[in-house]
C-alpha cells in the first residue's frame, strides 16, 4: 500500500480536497503523458500560473516523485507508482458513488388536463404523492411522452431533464390519555381531530388502532406506521397519527434518523371544542 497517494492522504475524489492534491495530479499525469521540456506548457495547460508549476515540481521533486532527464521532465518510477495508484482509487470512488445514484432517463406518470399523445412536451410534478405529467414546455422537470394515453391512464415519459420539486410534508402526531379511552365522546372528539381525506391517517397501537376505528370508517394505516408516514412525507402527502400517551416516545423514536421528517405533537381535541375549528389550531 503507498504510504501517500497523488491524490493526497485520502483515497479518492475525498483526497482531491486536500490543498495541492488536484495540480499535483495532473502535473505528474502530463509529465508522464507528454515528457514537456518546459514548464510553461504544463502550466498553461492546467490553468496555473507558471510560478505556481514551478512551485508543484519543487515539491513533487522533494518527495522523489518527479525529475528533470534528458531535458524533460519525466516522473520517477515512485512517481508513476504514485500516480496509477491515485487514479485508480479515483477510478474506483466515481464508479461507486455512480452506483449508488438512481439515474432516471424515462419514467411513468399519470396524464392530467387531457390526452397525450407521443411526442408532447409535458412537464411532471408531484400531486398528492402521485408523479403526474402534464402539457407544457416549463416547469422545473420536464420531458416528452414516449407512450401517451387518456387523462388520468399511465403514460411513459422520456427525454427528462430537471429535477422533480418535493417539499416534505408534516405529520401530525395526535395522543390520547388513558383518561380519553373510557370518555364516551371520545368517537366525536376524535372525528373533529381527523385530517382532510386526501391526507394518510394512521393509528399507533392497538387502543389508538381500535378508537380510531369506533370513530371513522377512513381506511387507517396500522401496520409501520413510522415508515408509512415517513415515505409520505418525503412525497409531500401529510399524515396524522394517533397514539396512546404511553406508545409516543416508541412511536418518535421510530422517525429518528440523519433526516427526521416534521413532526408536530398535539393532544386530541377536548370535549366540546367548536366542531370545524381549522386543524392544527390550539385545542
Amino acid at each position: 500500500m503507498a504510504s501517500r497517494s497523488a491524490a493526497g492522504h485520502a483515497g479518492g475524489l475525498a483526497g482531491l480536497r486536500e490543498r495541492a492534491a488536484l495540480p499535483e495530479l495532473l502535473f505528474l499525469y502530463e509529465c508522464a503523458t507528454l515528457e514537456p521540456t518546459r514548464l510553461r506548457p504544463i502550466a498553461e495547460r492546467l490553468g496555473l500560473t507558471v510560478q505556481a508549476a514551478s512551485h508543484t515540481y519543487r515539491e513533487l521533486r522533494r518527495r522523489g516523485l518527479v525529475s528533470v532527464r534528458e531535458g524533460r521532465y519525466r516522473p520517477t518510477v515512485q512517481g508513476v507508482a504514485h500516480l496509477h495508484g491515485a487514479l485508480d482509487l479515483l477510478s474506483t470512488d466515481v464508479r461507486n458513488r455512480i452506483g449508488r445514484l438512481h439515474v432516471v432517463r424515462s419514467t411513468r406518470a399519470v396524464a392530467l388536463g387531457g390526452p397525450l399523445e407521443g411526442g408532447a412536451p409535458v412537464s411532471l410534478e408531484i400531486r398528492g404523492g402521485v408523479l403526474t405529467a402534464r402539457r407544457s414546455r416549463g416547469g422545473p422537470s420536464r420531458g416528452t411522452v414516449l407512450c401517451g394515453g387518456a387523462e388520468g391512464s399511465l403514460v411513459e415519459v422520456g427525454g427528462l431533464e430537471g429535477i422533480v420539486p418535493i417539499r416534505p410534508a408534516e405529520i401530525t402526531v395526535r395522543t390520547l390519555s388513558e383518561k380519553d379511552l373510557s370518555d364516551p365522546t371520545l368517537a366525536r372528539r376524535l372525528r373533529e381531530g381527523l385530517p382532510p381525506t386526501d391526507e394518510l391517517l394512521a393509528a399507533e397501537g392497538l387502543e389508538a388502532s381500535y378508537s380510531l376505528a369506533r370513530a371513522t370508517e377512513r381506511a387507517v394505516v396500522r401496520f409501520a406506521v413510522a415508515s408509512a408516514c415517513a415515505e409520505a412525507s418525503r412525497l409531500g402527502v401529510p399524515s396524522t397519527v394517533f397514539v396512546l400517551e404511553r406508545d409516543l416516545p416508541r412511536l418518535l423514536g421510530s422517525f429518528s434518523g440523519p433526516e427526521p421528517p416534521l413532526l408536530r405533537v398535539l393532544p386530541v381535541p377536548r370535549a366540546g371544542r367548536v366542531r370545524g375549528r381549522r386543524r392544527g389550531s390550539a385545542d
